[in-house]
């Protein structure tokens, strides 16, 4: 779904369906590089200096020390309630919202939605994310840094036992559960850290130890559900 905004000018709205349309495609924002060379800007500076209006005009958040660190921001999200506990609700019940179960650490050999996984169920705002999320994963670590994704932040995830190459996925590698970037060779599937610190996972096909339980399809930071 496309965010409209008065408040954007023709080009701003143009990076912003761009940011959003790299999200959906493959998980993860563009870097300020895509996003000159999809524009034909001469430069990244000047990719730059839009995504810097938007972020002064509150559309999106930048995160330093990564190229991908793009966020986009609802006005739902940050107005939802200071209630604690199990259930976080929307002020606007009009709105089409998802009930969606936090998963913290996933038991070896388990289904990564028993029920001794989730840790508490959230209510969003639907049109936050470009394709229905089934759960919610809390990150651990920083591997996938350089995406975006950095450790406490609350992954969306559709569940999927088929990715493409390019896609962030939730994978299962025995007792662990990982994120990481999805590429297939004609005989291995590469799971790809963003983060220079990481090695990458090399998984043979037919592999037992591998599953794989989703695709990314958004991202919410954990600060902001507090």
């Amino acid at each position: 779904m496309e965010v409209e905004s008065p408040k954007l000018t023709a080009r701003q709205q143009q990076i912003l369906d761009l940011v959003q349309s790299a999200i959906e495609r493959t998980g993860a924002p563009p870097t300020r590089a895509e996003i000159a060379n999809e524009l034909g800007f001469k430069s990244a500076n000047a990719a730059e200096e839009h995504l810097q209006a938007l972020a002064r005009k509150g559309v999106i958040e930048l995160v330093g020390g990564t190229s991908r660190g793009i966020r986009l921001k609802s006005d739902t999200l940050r107005a939802l309630n200071e209630a604690r506990g199990k259930q976080f609700s929307l002020p606007l019940p009009s709105l089409s919202q998802l009930t969606l179960p936090l998963v913290g650490r996933v038991a070896a050999g388990s289904p990564i939605l028993a029920q001794e996984h989730v840790e508490q169920t959230y209510l969003l705002e639907a049109t936050m994310f470009p394709r229905r999320p089934d759960y919610l994963l809390k990150v651990k670590g920083m591997s996938m840094r350089d995406a975006g994704i950095i450790d406490g932040d609350l992954l969306a995830v559709q569940k999927s036992r088929e990715a493409r190459n390019g896609q962030i996925v939730v994978a299962r590698l025995g007792d662990e559960v990982t994120v990481k970037r999805f590429r297939r060779t004609r005989t291995t599937i590469e799971l790809l850290p963003e983060n220079p610190d990481f090695q990458p996972i090399i998984v043979p096909f037919g592999d037992v130890d591998f599953e794989l339980e989703g695709i990314a399809v958004g991202l919410v930071r954990n600060n902001m559900m507090s």
